[in-house]
């Protein structure tokens, strides 16, 4: 079953999240393959908390949700224990670079310019990103931004949607997380926000279904699993991974519990 966020739930998930530390990357990043995964027993997990319900603390205060649950699956399959790190949006990237963590299982969706840091695995996720504002506000096309203050998460798929159809004059103000990006729109700091359509969902639970509205789409993303560049073995293991539980249903299982919908077509472009 999908899980049901209160505003105190909500308002809890936008105290934990953190904002991200600047990081020095080293000169060169630590390759791995699944031998050395399964010599060292474990896997090293980095996850956002603060985007549900692919990543959430739950009433134990421990890493939950589709991601979690992605995540419980690979290291089931790799025969190892799981630990998972908590990221922020800003630094996921870094962390796995500075291999803090062996790879990120954190709603990262695929682009261009992420993929000259990373090599992405097929997509086990998907999701929507959209314009959403107050009924009252008159924003139909991109050209309408003009003077608008429009929220986004720093670094996210939304930051460069936004700033790629933005007009000048735009006020695109970056946040550290979802959770604040939110808060700034409920507030009233921002015209706009541009997110998630789960986000916008959660906004709808907190606000009312008739304060706010989606405007138009910026992105159709698709998650996938990062991990450090030249891991052509681990990689080729994780797509195995990747491909065989959309095959035999485990992902669709995960995501009915989570999103109460079945997964969707996740064929990329």
């Amino acid at each position: 079953m999908a899980i049901s966020f209160s505003r105190r739930s909500f308002a809890r998930m936008i105290a934990v999240a953190g904002v991200a530390a600047a990081v020095t990357l080293p000169l060169s990043v630590s390759a791995q393959s699944v031998a050395d995964i399964t010599k060292k027993g474990e896997l090293v997990v980095g996850m956002l908390v603060d985007f549900p319900p692919y990543g959430i603390l739950n009433t134990s205060n421990e890493p939950d949700g589709y991601d979690a649950d992605v995540a419980r699956l690979l290291a089931k399959d790799l025969g190892v224990k799981l630990k998972i790190v908590p990221v922020a949006g800003p630094n996921r990237i870094p962390f796995l670079l500075t291999n803090k963590v062996d790879m990120l299982i954190a709603s990262l969706a695929t682009t261009p310019e992420r993929a000259k840091q990373v090599d992405f695995s097929e997509a086990y996720a998907g999701a929507s990103i959209v314009l959403y504002a107050p009924k009252a506000k008159a924003i139909k096309a991109p050209a309408d931004l003009k003077g608008v203050a429009v929220a986004v998460t720093r670094a996210s798929t939304q930051d460069l949607a936004v700033t790629a159809i933005a007009p000048e004059g735009t006020q695109i103000r970056r946040f550290d997380d979802d959770a604040t990006a939110t808060q700034a729109l409920l507030s009233g700091q921002v015209d706009a926000i541009g997110a998630s359509t789960l986000v916008v969902a959660q906004i709808a639970k907190i606000a009312g279904k008739d304060k706010f509205e989606t405007k138009f789409l910026l992105r159709q993303q698709y998650h996938g699993i990062a991990l450090r560049p030249g891991q052509t073995e681990l990689l080729a293991r994780v797509n195995k991974f990747v491909a065989d539980n959309k095959a035999n249903g485990e992902l669709n299982k995960l995501h009915q519990k989570w999103l109460g919908v079945d997964l969707p077509n996740l064929k990329q472009p």
